[in-house]
């Protein structure tokens, strides 16, 4: 009896002591590299540490950034395995460039919105904390501070920087294949520019951010989502403000024809003209497109003038416009785990 009782105990001792380790393992699993201006850490850029980052690891990379100002252009490529970027704090961190649309290359031809980016994520599994990305080159057109072809990319308490075309979720916009996923999720984020300054063909969920439209701002988001995806641009629980002329910003319009983007219980200041969206000209789009609302709030809420093809969800509709459903709908990807 006694040696059943001792065996049982020992039992459950084990378990406890192998699900234990596997749990520090995993906290404290990741390799980690330094940034620092000072040259008190691993690097003194942040390319530099990026480049460090082995090509398809299983075992995550976390990059420290220590307090300051590091202007240079950032490419995460593809092969790199999971990396998570993180500051001390949005204010004291700032990754920047100046780069926009109409600079020449060496070659004398435009760089694009495209070139024009100033951190580039293509790899998948990439997350970021506590950080400001800028693109600095002021009101020059297109001009990207971040832009996004990666799956699974998530960024909590970031800043983003710009004017015109400042976030760039880019996703499967210029292949062939437009079922490749590109997922993100932002999360108590600060987004602020003046032109179509969310933009792109990724599945986003932007949840508790403040999306901030600046003097002369005119469209916050422009989406090209692909046809077959079920979303696009999704804000959940987001104040939508800024400085521009009181109605003088539309909350979206159809960069392609099957753009799809919600807000859901939003507080949308006077900034918000009472129609709400913009065609962009394509009066065909306004068959294929997809632009809804729900229990908006706000001085910029009235739904009676929005524009008669937009669409007031009810409550049984509104209840798929969550982040574990819209980004975890192939995979239970749930980005909040991330974070924890």
């Amino acid at each position: 009896m006694k040696n059943s009782f001792f065996l049982k105990y020992l039992s459950v001792f084990s378990i406890i002591l192998i699900a234990t380790f596997h749990f520090l393992s995993f906290k404290t699993g990741d390799r980690l590299i330094v940034v620092s201006k000072d040259g008190k850490g691993n690097f003194f850029t942040v390319q530099e540490a990026v480049n460090a980052v082995e090509n398809g690891s299983s075992r995550r990379t976390k990059i420290l950034i220590k307090p300051g100002v590091y202007k240079e252009k950032i490419i995460i490529p593809e092969t790199k395995g999971a990396i998570l970027l993180e500051g001390e704090g949005p204010e004291k961190k700032l990754i920047t460039f100046d780069d926009f649309a109409s600079r020449k290359n060496p070659e004398g031809k435009n760089i694009g919105t495209t070139g024009s980016a100033t951190v580039f994520i293509y790899a998948d599994n990439f997350t970021a904390k506590n950080i400001s990305f800028e693109n600095s080159a002021g009101r020059v057109g297109q001009a990207v501070a971040v832009l996004t072809t990666g799956d699974k990319i998530a960024f909590q308490n970031c800043r983003f920087l710009g004017n015109q075309d400042t976030l760039y979720l880019k996703g499967a916009q210029d292949l062939t294949d437009k079922s490749k996923p590109s997922r993100s999720y932002f999360q108590n984020c600060y987004i602020e520019g003046t032109t179509d300054y969310i933009f792109g063909a990724g599945t986003t969920v932007f949840e508790d951010c403040t999306i901030y439209s600046k003097e002369t701002a005119s469209y916050i988001t422009a989406a090209s989502t692909p046809k077959e995806n079920s979303f696009g641009f999704v804000f959940i629980n987001c104040q939508i403000t800024g400085n521009a002329k009181e109605r003088s910003v539309y909350l979206g319009r159809p960069w392609r024809p099957f753009a799809k983007t919600a807000y859901i219980n939003c507080e949308l200041s006077s900034i918000i003209k009472p129609e709400g969206w913009h065609n962009w000209d394509k009066p065909d789009a306004e068959k294929t497109t997809f632009y809804a609302e729900f229990k908006s709030k706000g001085a910029g809420a009235d739904k009676s003038k929005r524009a008669g093809w937009s669409h007031q969800l009810t409550p049984t509709e509104a209840k798929k416009y969550t982040s574990e459903n819209i980004l975890g709908e192939k995979d239970n990807w749930n980005p909040g785990k991330i974070f924890k």
